[in-house]
């Protein structure tokens, strides 16, 4: 998996660095900006706890483990967005914008389509987040305690999950298409994360 991204390093660097990160890290960032992301961001992970769930259904025994533990795991971070929102006073119930519509319409796609494909995704999408968040450390004051909250070890152990669960898809798969797909599915994943953190920005 790590071939894929080796081999289009300039996409994936665009969705995993971005000005919205400078900002957190010398802590620029207008709050206005980080509140509306971060309410589209829980918006997001709604989203992906589904779509994780149906990929769950596809997946075979050997990965179900960690995809459980990450559906937890996200039942757990919407918690936590509850709690942030409102010690920030933030109004949750708001419609999604467009990238994050976009994003999520892909992500609710992956179950239905190869084992492969999906895992693979899933794994950009959570490798994506982590080494976005790992280039804003340690974060300016303002936003170091979500910084921190992004970049725990154990997430980092998760991901590592989704890999080895991504490696085992692509070597099981005999279809060159399907692993066509796959790649292609991580590159669409850079795209989308990329629009995300610009959406902080929009009007």
């Amino acid at each position: 998996m790590i071939d894929v991204l080796a081999a289009r390093p300039g996409e994936w660097q665009a969705a995993v660095t971005h000005s919205f990160l400078d900002d957190v890290r010398a802590g620029t960032l207008d709050e206005r900006a980080f509140d509306r992301w971060l309410v589209q961001d829980r918006l997001f992970v709604d989203v992906l706890l589904r779509a994780q769930a149906g990929i769950l259904a596809a997946a075979p025994p050997a990965d179900r483990a960690v995809l459980v533990g990450g559906l937890a795991a996200l039942v757990d971070e919407l918690s936590w967005f509850e709690d942030v929102a409102q010690r920030r006073a933030l109004d949750l119930d708001v419609q999604s914008l467009p990238a994050n519509h976009e994003y999520g319409a892909f992500l609710l796609g992956l179950p239905s389509r190869p084992y492969v494909v999906a895992a693979s995704a899933l794994w950009a999408v959570e490798r994506a987040y982590l080494d976005a968040w790992r280039s804003a450390a340690p974060g300016a004051a303002a936003y170091r305690e979500f910084v921190e909250h992004w970049t725990v070890p154990g997430f980092a152990d998760y991901v590592d999950g989704l890999q080895a669960n991504a490696d085992r898809a692509w070597a099981a798969a005999a279809d060159g298409d399907e692993l066509a797909a796959a790649e292609m599915a991580v590159l669409a994943v850079a795209r989308h994360e990329a629009a995300f953190w610009q959406m902080a920005y929009a009007d």
